[in-house]
């Protein structure tokens, strides 16, 4: 007999939300414990209900569903997210995937997409959207071709680097790293000897040569 998956809801577009209430419903597997509309009840109820599997809207009116998975996987870490959003952006998939979704998919999908990426993350498998899916190749590729071009920089120490590029404090560069401060300002100082330069000026120059 096939396990019942239980799945939770989080989207304040009751519209959608309903929409996949429907889908799960036609499946015999999946068992809806619970649709819900905003960050501030998914926070409350969630970790009282803990589902197998939560398909999470990324913009809610009150949260980023960014900050609410990393929230709830504190206190959920056996329960499985899936982001379900209108957002293609690569800064917006990532953030999502380091704050422990394990699959993206794109509003628009069809059903049966979303049944098969139910299916594929309950049983450990990263779905994603053919769009997201080839953002994230790319990133990688022209991560690899980067590191390529600049070999004295560790992969943390790159990424710390293009950070700065976008004009993150280092407050935000640690909170998405999951470090302190003083661990950012220590990659910075190994950034700037390694690459032979004085500032955050000329090391963010120093990268877009290589862009």
């Amino acid at each position: 007999m096939t396990n019942m998956i239980s799945i939770a809801i989080v989207e304040d577009e009751k519209f959608y939300n309903h929409t996949l209430k429907r889908v799960l419903d036609l499946h015999k597997e999946f068992n809806c414990v619970a649709q819900i509309y905003s960050g501030a009840d998914a926070l409350v109820q969630l970790p009282s209900v803990r589902p197998d599997l939560v398909l999470m809207d990324l913009h809610l009116k009150d949260y980023l569903g960014s900050d609410l998975i990393r929230l709830l996987k504190e206190k959920m870490p056996e329960s499985t997210f899936v982001v379900i959003t209108s957002f293609e952006e690569e800064e917006r998939v990532f953030e999502s995937l380091r704050a422990g979704a394990v699959g993206y998919l794109v509003k628009g999908e069809s059903l049966e997409n979303i049944t098969k990426a139910i299916h594929e993350a309950y049983n450990g498998g990263v779905p994603m959207s053919r769009t997201i899916a080839q953002k994230v190749l790319n990133f990688f590729r022209k991560q690899s071709e980067k590191q390529n071009r600049i070999p004295d920089l560790s992969p943390t120490e790159l990424m710390v680097l293009e950070m700065m590029a976008k004009g993150q404090p280092y407050k935000e560069i640690a909170h998405n790293k999951h470090v302190s401060v003083e661990t950012i300002k220590k990659h910075i100082s190994n950034i700037y000897k390694k690459l032979g330069v004085k500032n955050k000026v000329e090391a963010i120059n120093f990268l877009r040569k290589y862009d």
